[in-house]
């Protein structure tokens, strides 16, 4: 079962004390199949009327009812789904937070992390700091390997001057990440591309402003030893980076220079670990400059920026 973002408005009523006997017996099933009991708080913000108030009081027990998008047999088959087939909250009610965006999101897509937010604050650091910043703000910038759509969105949102273009080999993911931008009204700012990496912008060639990608990083070895709520649901195809993990790299960094323009701006998240090879992938191109390593909030090398010469 999947909600969906249409089918989430409330169309159910459940006695509260009712709903609240299914919350503690879910947290409880949580802490003892390691599972972040925040996770049934989740799930019923996103399927009732229950706000964090009322969650936090636990005082939805004395509601007489409470409106709620699923039965209450569909909301313990929807949590069931989550402890004994591990599948991903954000897949079972259809949609996920992330930045001020609200995302649809499916099994064709990546769930885009917490910790990849950050890479649109190092982007508009970038072009703050450059010399260049009116150029980058009104340029052109790619996502490329979109996904979702997050990163196009987030940018469109940032840079209200700049033309964005959202690449994805996926048709399927392509058409969520454009669902995402009509439903958070950004659709006309953004040009939907689908293909394998720079293959449908050979128009573009030395023209882009910045290129800013989440590739596929992991190595295959590694890809079915990830969490089962990882390498059973979410798409193989945005995690797996070859043997050592870098294919999607080397092609991004090999092939970015023909379209970037001079001083554009490259900025790509990586795996904890990769960064030495990242740097040295990025000097031995040679048409790089200002290579930086840069830590996500944990302290973890995550994304590498350079500019183009």
């Amino acid at each position: 079962m999947n909600l969906g973002s249409d089918s989430l408005a409330p169309k159910h009523t459940v006695a509260g004390k009712d709903l609240w006997q299914w919350w503690q017996a879910a947290r409880q099933q949580a802490q003892s199949t390691a599972i972040d009991s925040a996770e049934v708080d989740w799930l019923l913000r996103a399927v009732s009327n229950v706000d964090s108030l009322a969650l936090r009081l636990g005082t939805f027990k004395q509601h007489p009812v409470t409106l709620v998008g699923v039965s209450l047999e569909g909301l313990t088959e929807l949590w069931q789904q989550r402890v004994e087939q591990r599948v991903p909250v954000q897949y079972l009610v259809g949609w996920t937070s992330w930045r001020d965006l609200t995302l649809k999101v499916s099994p064709a897509v990546l769930i885009p992390r917490p910790e990849t937010e950050l890479i649109i604050d190092l982007a508009l650091d970038a072009i703050h700091l450059s010399p260049q910043a009116e150029q980058l703000q009104q340029g052109i910038w790619v996502d490329m390997g979109t996904g979702s759509g997050a990163i196009a969105l987030a940018l469109a949102k940032a840079l209200p001057k700049a033309q964005i273009y959202a690449v994805d080999v996926s048709a399927v993911a392509l058409a969520t990440a454009r669902e995402n931008a009509r439903l958070n009204g950004l659709e006309p700012r953004i040009t939907f591309c689908e293909g394998a990496w720079f293959a449908p912008l050979a128009e573009l060639k030395g023209q882009v402003a910045g290129l800013v990608s989440n590739p596929p990083y992991i190595p295959t070895a590694t890809v079915q030893g990830l969490e089962p709520e990882v390498v059973n649901h979410e798409p193989t195809l945005a995690l797996d980076g070859g043997p050592d993990g870098l294919d999607a790299m080397r092609e991004l960094i090999k092939t970015a220079p023909d379209y970037l323009c001079s001083g554009g701006f490259w900025l790509a998240e990586m795996m904890s670990g990769q960064s030495p090879a990242v740097r040295a992938l990025l000097e031995q191109q040679g048409t790089y400059r200002a290579i930086q390593v840069h830590s996500d909030l944990a302290g973890i090398e995550r994304f590498s920026s350079a500019f183009r010469i």
